[in-house]
C-alpha cells in the first residue's frame, strides 16, 4: 500500500487526517513542521506528500522548495493540504510545484477520491 507523509502542525488535524489515510489502508508517517518532513523524507520512500502551508520555522513553500531541488525528492507528488483559501492561492501553490490543491476543512469522500487521483497520477 502506499505511503504517505502528513506534515501539519495543528494536532486535531494531523489526527483527522493520519485516522482517515490509515483507515482506508495507507501507510502514513507525520511530520509537525517543514525540517521534520524534510529529514522523514530521507528516512523512508513516499509515495505522496500532504502539505500544510502555514507551518512554523519554515513555511509549506520553503519545504517544498528542499523537496523539488533535491533529486531524491523531486519526484514525489506533493498536495498543499491547506486553510487558505483566499484567491489566487491555489494557483501559487501548484505554480511553486505543488500537484494539487485540498482546501480544509475536508470533505472526506471529495478527499478519498482526490488521494486516490494523486497516487495513480490522474490529478
Amino acid at each position: 500500500m502506499a505511503q504517505i507523509l502528513v506534515v501539519e502542525d495543528n494536532p486535531m488535524n494531523m489526527e483527522l487526517t493520519v485516522n482517515l489515510l490509515e483507515s482506508w489502508g495507507y501507510e502514513v508517517g507525520q511530520a509537525e513542521d517543514g525540517p521534520i518532513a524534510l529529514d522523514k523524507v530521507k528516512e523512508a520512500k513516499y509515495d505522496l506528500i500532504l502539505l500544510d502551508m502555514q507551518l512554523p520555522r519554515m513555511d509549506g513553500l520553503e519545504v517544498l522548495s528542499h523537496l523539488k531541488e533535491d533529486s531524491e525528492t523531486a519526484g514525489i507528488p506533493v498536495v498543499a493540504l491547506t486553510a487558505h483559501s483566499m484567491a489566487g492561492d491555489q494557483d501559487k501553490f501548484l505554480d511553486a510545484g505543488c500537484t494539487g490543491y485540498i482546501s480544509k476543512p475536508i470533505d472526506i469522500h471529495e478527499f478519498k477520491k482526490r488521494i486516490v487521483e494523486f497516487l495513480v497520477g490522474i490529478a
